[in-house]
């Protein structure tokens, strides 16, 4: 894993390579200014976790909502 410190200016011409680097699953840091005061990372999304379970219920129920089922914002709201 590889990481990778670019300015402002120079991330917009190697935008390519850092887009390499972050499917490799490396990091780019940009900088911006004299100082080079961080303003961005730019890394891999979080591995995905797949279904979500239903905490204490999960393999206990299932929960299915059909098509037709609606409920104002307002409703939801004073639940």
């Amino acid at each position: 894993m590889s990481t990778m410190e670019l300015t402002v200016g120079d991330f917009k011409s190697r935008f390519s390579e850092a887009l390499e680097i972050v499917a490799r699953g490396g990091t780019v840091h940009v900088t911006y200014g004299r100082a080079r005061k961080p303003v961005a990372i730019l890394a891999p999304p979080p591995a995905s976790a797949g279904r979500r379970k239903l905490g204490l219920f999960a393999g206990k129920m299932r929960v299915r909502l059909h098509g037709d089922w609606e409920i104002s914002d307002q409703d939801l709201l004073q639940a």
